[in-house]
């Protein structure tokens, strides 16, 4: 008999060094345990994150990601796993927030000075994401080795994958990819409105179909949408990556854009999920401990609060309904633009 074939589930998982790695600082009466253990499981959910994160990243970091291809589908089945493991997370707030604020009083001076700010593996998520240092709040005390801050090994860790590729920057270029607009493909489409001669056919349309839908008091965003969709884009998506994502949008039901859609919805479902648990962890600290000082030395409450309000990454994805219009008043595609869009072109 081999050597692999006797492999044994606590040697597999390393139950020994798992389960060995829970150690107090106060006695076993308090409930520490409870906080270690919350927290280490945490950590190895966001492993797992990063883990996913990377993966497509690999798949969006080439030049030829092809929407109708496996490559895409596995990029969003990731992605929603992620969304999965966060929902969890979320759910195991409640689970700490069976210790009440005198419980957590009984060992709180013991943690001084780390905290959960410390979290390396929590800041690589968000910047493989791709929120950036100047978008953070209070970014100044964000990345620092001082009392309360990082080691310098993993601050030079989040140093080195800040300077990488984000996911957002990834789906940026994608979009920009987008092949929807070249003015061949659309050489027979009839304008529903009087247009000149170098207006993008479908994008003078669409100008004319938004300002109909909009109310007397809303007539204002006219300018917005020549600002996001003609002139500077939104954020960091260029003018044409919003146009791509929109098209996604209008267009979801075409078999074509399915998968697209559910990429960028997703992507939508994982910033508001992080948002979730930024605001349940912010509850908490204020449960907890008030208004007083976090144990790493931030404001407490008060640093999540404005975390929460400030750390969306892909917002410009959820502003895109801003700019949506009725189903109905859609204009038919050209056959030209169908034909590129079907998954036999």
């Amino acid at each position: 008999m081999t050597e692999e074939s006797n492999l044994y589930y606590a040697d597999y998982l390393e139950l020994d060094k798992i389960l060995g790695s829970q150690r107090p600082k106060s006695s076993f009466k308090t409930d520490e345990m409870l906080f270690i253990v919350i927290h280490q499981a945490y950590e190895l959910w966001f492993k797992q994150i990063i883990h996913e994160l990377d993966s497509v990243r690999g798949i969006f970091s080439t030049d030829n990601v092809n929407d109708n291809a496996g490559e895409m589908s596995i990029a969003v089945h990731k992605l929603k796993r992620v969304v999965k493991i966060l929902e969890v997370l979320n759910q195991q707030v409640t689970i700490l927030e069976t210790m009440t604020p005198m419980d957590f009083l009984e060992f709180r001076n013991l943690l001084l000075p780390s905290s959960g700010f410390q979290s390396m593996q929590f800041r690589l998520i968000e910047a493989k994401l791709g929120l950036k240092m100047d978008q953070r709040y209070k970014a100044d005390y964000y990345k620092h080795t001082r009392r309360g801050g990082f080691s310098q090994q993993d601050f030079q860790t989040i140093n080195q994958v800040e300077e990488e590729a984000t996911l957002k920057e990834l789906i940026v270029k994608w979009a920009e990819r987008t092949p929807f607009f070249d003015e061949s493909l659309w050489k027979d489409y009839q304008n529903l409105f009087p247009a000149e001669n170098d207006a993008q056919k479908f994008w003078h349309d669409f100008k004319n179909i938004y300002q109909n839908s909009l109310s007397t008091l809303e007539q204002g965003r006219m300018d917005e949408l020549e600002k996001v969709f003609y002139k500077e884009g939104l954020g960091d998506f260029s003018v044409g990556a919003m146009r791509a994502v929109l098209f996604i949008m209008l267009y979801r039901n075409l078999p074509i854009f399915q998968t697209p859609f559910d990429l960028l919805t997703t992507l939508i479902d994982v910033d508001e999920l992080l948002s979730q648990w930024r605001y349940k962890h912010m509850l908490m600290t204020r449960r907890m401990i008030g208004v007083r000082v976090g144990t790493g030395g931030t404001s407490g409450a008060g640093y999540l609060e404005g975390a929460l309000r400030q750390h969306y990454i892909f917002k410009e994805l959820t502003e895109i309904s801003t700019f949506l219009v009725e189903r109905s008043k859609l204009p038919s595609l050209p056959n030209a633009v169908k034909e590129k869009m079907s998954f036999n072109a």
